[in-house]
């Protein structure tokens, strides 16, 4: 009975991961990017705009998405949760940081069907992955005070640079074997 958060760098397969070892284990799956997603789609706005909001301060999406995934960790046990700051806010769990060379989550991100705002070309793809990757540092820091990139915050470092997600599944459960118990 465990508790597993995966982060990670946008366009590494964070979602995919997650999903899958959730399959795997017979596991409920948890996702913040699901759900900021939703708040976007209320209000008419893209993920992108939504987190220029939260990034400016003018709309908290991050806070209520953050605390709801951190209590679910406290109520609820055989979780894979995918969620940027879960290190933090939820206690206890696995955390688990996939990263992937930037050129190919650039490529990963040019196909993303779940973007709004789909990038024209690869130059395009990596503007948005190093705009996305201030906007979080700068949000995370003014709500949390906290480095998300720092890599202490871990258990388990993986890359998906050329390995499939259900490699990195084997891997993740031979590291933590009490996951399948």
């Amino acid at each position: 009975m465990a508790i597993v958060t995966i982060a990670g760098t946008a366009g590494s397969g964070k979602s995919t991961l997650a999903k899958l070892l959730a399959k795997t284990l017979n596991y409920k799956h948890h996702s913040v990017g699901d759900a900021r997603r939703a708040i976007a789609a209320e209000k008419g706005i893209t993920l992108q705009e939504l987190n220029k909001l939260s990034e400016q301060g003018e709309f908290d999406s991050d806070t209520p998405v953050d605390e709801y995934m951190g209590a679910l960790g406290k109520k609820e046990e055989n979780l894979v949760i995918d969620c940027r700051t879960g290190f933090h806010f939820v206690q206890g769990s696995i955390k688990i940081f996939l990263d992937a060379k930037k050129e190919i989550r650039a490529e990963r991100i040019l196909h993303r069907k779940s973007l709004t705002e789909r990038p024209k070309n690869m130059a395009e793809a990596l503007t948005f992955l190093d705009g996305h990757k201030i906007s979080e540092k700068k949000r995370y820091q003014k709500y949390y005070n906290i480095d998300i990139w720092d890599k202490s915050h871990y258990d388990f470092l993986l890359d998906s640079t050329s390995t499939k997600p259900d490699e990195l599944v084997a891997q993740i459960l031979e590291k933590f074997p009490e996951l399948q118990q």
